[in-house]
């Protein structure tokens, strides 16, 4: 078998081992939540979430229980296709659903992934949620399934979004201009982020602190 073709520029460039990402169905367990594979029947808990400032700079606008069957059916078709991985947010003490968050964008190919798809009832703004599923999400990306690349991205208007994310330490990339159409026809420009291999454990490193700052 003939050895893999590079241009003599590729000799410093880095190197990733060419190994296929396969993101399977897992739970995943905090202190606080348990992110579990979502499905449909997760949707009245969901739904009973539901208010619209919640979806703000969301791409969508769920109100009902019918309207969350079909995000669920959506994500769980792009789940089956091995683009999406979506979770269910579990309150362990309670076992109360909390909101969703998702693997979005599985490049098989290119060991990349997207964390998005993630809001949540307003009981667990400002609290430790948030920035516990981001770290069980990154552990389990960059320490089990071996990528290269975390992107996250938002409404460019999202300022408390794009707080949280930068001060996670994920690095600013760029705006991407009139990106998609979201909530029947508004214009987007999605402002992009990324966490690379590299960079892990500073972040990792960060997410502690907060969560030990937390309590």
């Amino acid at each position: 078998m003939s050895a893999p073709f590079s241009f003599p520029s590729d000799a410093a460039a880095p190197r990733r081992a060419l190994l296929p990402l396969v993101v399977p169905p897992v739970v995943l367990e905090g202190r606080t939540v348990r992110l579990e594979p979502m499905a449909l029947e997760h949707a009245p808990a969901l739904a009973a979430l539901c208010e619209d400032d919640i979806f703000t700079h969301f791409s969508v606008v769920l109100r009902t229980q019918e309207d969350v069957e079909r995000y669920i059916t959506r994500a769980l078709g792009a789940a089956e296709r091995g683009t999406e991985r979506p979770f269910v947010i579990v309150e362990r003490e309670t076992g109360e659903v909390l909101g969703t968050t998702s693997y979005l964008d599985i490049q098989r190919e290119h060991r990349t992934l997207e964390i998005g798809w993630t809001w949540l009832g307003r009981r667990a703004w400002r609290t430790r949620v948030n920035t516990e599923c981001k770290y069980l999400l990154l552990c389990l990306a960059f320490e089990t399934l071996g990528v290269m690349r975390v992107q996250l991205k938002t409404d460019r208007r999202n300022a408390r979004s794009r707080a949280a994310i930068e001060r996670m330490g994920a690095k600013f990339e760029g705006i991407l201009r009139n990106h998609v159409l979201v909530r029947g026809g508004v214009v987007r420009d999605s402002a992009y982020y990324g966490v690379i291999d590299t960079e892990w454990p500073e972040v990792k490193a960060r997410l502690e602190g907060f969560l030990q700052q937390a309590g």
